[in-house]
């Protein structure tokens, strides 16, 4: 049989040839059979490493349970007609045998929908942080409100979709565009969330890299024949190397729930992809825990059974009579279709999470601190944690990147006047019980600003990604308190797209937004009426200061060279420290330390073809599909295969300092096996020796400056072969050392096995490479000054 790269590769061509015959239009699916290869059956989780314990426990539980009860644990239930909690899903109780059942709630940012509660930073802005404490630190705190509040499953951390497509409506939920980033990031708040003691389901498993057609529809036909989901078409190789990436850092962190996503993938939907599920989660990556699907992604029955689907989330109005599973999969193993065995691994995987994590022992009661309606008499339950609030400001704060401050414009100097402008600047007008702050925000490349304008202070992005935050301070209220203090003049018109504007202020802040949302991709990358409002009010301010809460890319090339633009700040979703966080970093209370996690361009033009999602259904009719013939060439490998200068590069940030690098040193660890293929023992996210450190990045880096900084050292290998198939650098270690002035620090990053190797699609296991790897470290993707060679 040919090995699953080349067999993509050859169907691939088939496609191609399909899309040349004018008005072809697909209708049957059948011409897609095997695109994805069947792989069966699905392996049981046999409770390897620290899963013993839990499993066995699991198993005991199970054996006392009757089928229809063992069935009623594979069903996640919307929270139904009577909305007494408020969990997105529930599985029901089973008292006769001691168990309690289960709260799942969204989601990766903080509680939805929730009282009493914290707004955490988006993971946008943790992924511009480069701190790997602070997102644990996060995670941790999280977790926590989380428990108290009943909720056994939090839906996060996104680490799927990586940003593929830079409209992408949920890119801002990951935290970066790099698999790598992504996934030390994504270790760190699985770690988290989980040893605060509830379910990480990781999500969304895998390469959901556009809202846009993630779901069947009938919108795009007149006579509403029912179009399928986009199947995203991927090869061997950059499935491993980008895609799966980050998802075995958080199996590796013992992730013990995996949630599948909407789209199809080589033309089979992710939730019944056996090559998937049972072939590359649990077989190849030895996955222990129970795999869910997003909200209504169950497409088959017995199918999805079959292939390693473990629980069902049911959209709102599923019922247990009318459901793929509850009855259907009762009949399903009554009749043999379903082996018993196979629905008893369901079972016993969700309970080994459940026992794994704790929950058997002092956990609330499910939702019981969760209101579904909080208009009505209810019991309040704080969630909060004081000794969380500096992560809460931290996480803010870092999360803010500088990538423009000439002249000297900041920090702020005790402005005796300042203006104030855009509708980001304050909080909207409302924010009711049982709503979100900044649902109905929306992108609109137009000069009608009412849409734009309602959006308020964006604290996160919309969707089931969305926050509760108990306090919202809006850039505007933290201004208010730093102009008392100082006797500063304020003026301010959050409304105008063309203020007036005091001769004689000292600077001009302008405070807009980029949003994003769950359920659409962005229409742009930049908006007519924000810019029009940053150009007019740089027309008559000399200081004009533009500060962006952007959830993605945000193009700035209108006005970036405009020369009464002084600074320019990514602020991203800072959560409900938004202004206390802007305003400490503007006055130089604190320093900016961030780096921007992707790529922003000059021109939409220069993303390519990985600009926009795939929206129309031509030329495969009822079938849209995807290929993702880019392979590893996305964000700044993309740039760096194209030769294409960027406005700002990976990994760009400045600060009130500056940083020199130093004294690269490259050790290898002379104890270490090099050989060409690990043998380690199959763990939970592969073979054990992935992990083993073969190689020790040392580099010196100094402040240069005058104050206090934090500076991102990142190393980056060029690792040799075809640069058509192989990216000039790859991310493989970031340090954060803050230093004071003059102060010099080392930093090391460790170089693991997995690091230094490569997919093989042959021999179907990662393999060391060989020969001369160029070393890079500096401060961006594009300034690296310190090179070295490592030979293997």
């Amino acid at each position: 049989m040919l090995p699953f790269a080349t067999r993509i590769g050859v169907l691939c061509l088939v496609f191609y040839g399909v899309e040349a015959k004018a008005n072809y239009n697909i209708t049957d699916d059948t011409v897609f059979y095997g695109q994805s290869p069947p792989v069966y059956p699905s392996p049981n989780g046999t409770g390897i490493g620290d899963w013993a314990d839990a499993y066995a426990k699991a198993r005991v539980l199970v054996s006392k349970m009757t089928l229809e009860e063992k069935v009623n644990i594979t069903i996640s239930i919307p929270m139904g007609e009577d909305h007494v909690t408020g969990c997105e899903g529930r599985v029901e109780a089973i008292p006769r045998v001691g168990f309690p059942g289960l709260c799942l709630a969204d989601a990766g940012h903080g509680l939805r929908n929730a009282e009493l509660v914290s707004a955490w930073p988006i993971g946008m802005s943790v992924g511009a942080s480069w701190n790997r404490e602070l997102a644990l630190q996060r995670a941790t705190g999280m977790g926590a409100e989380f428990k108290k509040k009943g909720v056994n499953v939090i839906f996060g951390p996104i680490i799927g979709p990586q940003g593929r497509i830079v409209k992408g409506g949920r890119n801002w939920e990951g935290f970066s565009s790099d698999p790598w980033q992504n996934g030390q990031l994504g270790y760190e708040t699985v770690k988290g969330l989980q040893g605060a003691g509830v379910i990480a389901s990781v999500k969304h498993f895998v390469a959901n890299e556009q809202e846009t057609r993630r779901s069947t529809s009938t919108f795009f036909y007149e006579d509403e024949t029912t179009t399928q989901a986009i199947s995203t078409n991927i090869d061997d190789k950059t499935m491993h190397e980008l895609y799966v990436w980050p998802f075995v850092d958080a199996l590796h962190a013992g992730a013990t729930n995996i949630m599948c996503s909407y789209q199809r993938l080589n033309n089979s939907y992710s939730c019944q992809n056996s090559k998937v599920l049972n072939g590359l989660l649990k077989t190849e990556l030895n996955f222990q825990g129970f795999v869910i699907t997003d909200w209504g992604a169950q497409h088959a029955g017995v199918a999805t059974a079959m292939a390693g689907m473990d629980s069902a989330a049911l959209p709102e109005g599923g019922n247990f009579e009318t459901m793929l599973w509850g009855l259907n999969l009762t009949l399903a193993v009554r009749n043999g279709s379903v082996p018993e065995t196979r629905l008893d691994d369901m079972v016993t995987r969700t309970l080994a999470a459940w026992y794994k994590l704790g929950q058997d022992q002092d956990f609330p009661e499910p939702g019981i601190g969760f209101q579904a309606d909080t208009t009505l008499p209810h019991k309040s339950i704080d969630a909060r944690d004081p000794a969380y609030d500096d992560v809460l400001l931290q996480g803010a704060i870092e999360g803010h990147v500088l990538v423009k401050n000439v002249n000297n414009a900041l920090p702020l100097k005790k402005p005796k006047m300042l203006g104030v402008y855009g509708y980001s600047a304050r909080n909207r007008d409302s924010y009711e019980p049982n709503n979100v702050l900044g649902p109905l925000q929306t992108d609109d490349n137009n000069l009608d600003h009412v849409i734009i304008d309602r959006n308020g202070t964006v604290y996160s992005g919309g969707g089931s990604g969305t926050t509760s935050p108990w306090l919202a301070v809006s850039p505007w209220d933290a201004l208010l308190q730093r102009a008392r203090k100082d006797r500063t003049a304020l003026y301010w018109d959050f409304e105008s797209a063309n203020p007036h504007i005091n001769a004689n202020v000292d600077a001009c802040l302008v405070i807009v937004n980029a949003y994003a949302t769950e359920g659409t991709d962005r229409d742009a990358l930049r908006d007519d009426y924000t810019d029009s409002l940053i150009l007019n009010t740089a027309s008559k301010c000399t200081n004009t200061i533009v500060v962006f809460h952007n959830l993605g890319v945000r193009l700035i090339d209108t006005f970036v060279d405009h020369p009464n633009v002084t600074a320019i700040i990514f602020a991203h979703g800072p959560g409900q420290e938004s202004g206390n966080a802007l305003v400490s970093l503007l006055y130089g209370d604190v320093n900016f330390s961030g780096k921007i996690p992707y790529t922003v361009a000059k021109n939409e033009s220069d993303y390519g073809s990985l600009l926009d999602p795939i929206r129309g259904v031509e030329p495969y009719g009822q079938y849209p599909q995807d290929n993702f013939t880019e392979g590893l060439f996305i964000d700044y490998k993309a740039f760096d295969k194209a030769g294409i200068t960027p406005r700002y590069e990976f990994g760009f940030g400045l600060s009130y300092t500056t940083f020199s690098f130093s004294n690269l040193k490259i050790t290898k660890n002379e104890s270490a096996s090099f050989d060409q293929y690990p043998s380690g023992e199959v763990l939970q996210g592969g073979p054990a020796d992935l992990w083993d450190v073969l190689v020790t990045v040392t580099a010196t880096v100094t402040n240069t400056g005058r104050v206090s900084g934090a500076e991102v050292a990142q190393l980056y290998l060029g690792i040799p072969g075809d640069q058509d198939i192989v990216p000039v650098r790859q991310l493989r270690g970031f340090e954060k050392p803050s230093l004071h002035a003059n102060q010099t620090a080392t930093v090391s990053s460790p170089l693991t096995r997995r690091d230094l190797s490569e997919w093989d699609v042959i021999a179907q296991k990662w393999s060391l490479v060989t020969g001369d790897v160029k070393v890079e470290v500096g401060s961006s993707s594009r300034v690296l000054p310190l090179v070295g060679t490592l030979t293997l």
